[in-house]
């Protein structure tokens, strides 16, 4: 962890309205570590599906957990992707294709496939990166 990520985790942690953004951080970090430790990256591919599923999973279920704390619960049932798209599309079609991505490529191509690109897996989780800043800006916009 990076001394700017630590001290972005004390602010975060002293706003109780974003604590998911710091659950999505650390989901996010979690993933880059499973890549970095276990992955076993050659040249341009990881060896170890496992480990490429377990990340792709993992940085997902952040952004889930970034979402969730913008759109709040679904009335009936459990949510799904189609409700997150939904969602998003009321706020912001960018955000939304981001989404998309991110489902197509963490979700399914690394979380599902064990898809062994890096490049692959760097795209998903700059994805990943750049909704759960999405969700911390609005956040910020909405508590001020």
């Amino acid at each position: 962890m990076t001394f700017f990520v630590a001290l972005q985790y004390i602010y975060l942690y002293t706003n109780n309205k974003m604590k998911h953004i710091i659950e999505a951080h650390r989901y996010l970090d979690n993933a880059k570590d499973i890549l970095r430790d276990k992955g076993q990256k050659e040249d341009k591919y990881y060896k170890d599906s496992k480990y490429v599923k377990m990340a792709g999973n993992t940085a997902y279920n952040g952004v889930l957990v970034a979402l969730d704390g913008l759109l709040g619960n679904k009335k009936k049932g459990r949510k799904s992707v189609e409700w997150y798209k939904e969602e998003l599309s009321k706020l912001d079609k960018k955000i939304l294709y981001s989404f998309f991505s991110a489902y197509e490529t963490l979700h399914l191509s690394m979380g599902y496939d064990g898809h062994p690109s890096a490049q692959i897996a760097a795209d998903g989780l700059e994805e990943a990166e750049e909704i759960i800043k999405w969700v911390e800006t609005k956040q910020e916009l909405v508590s001020n």
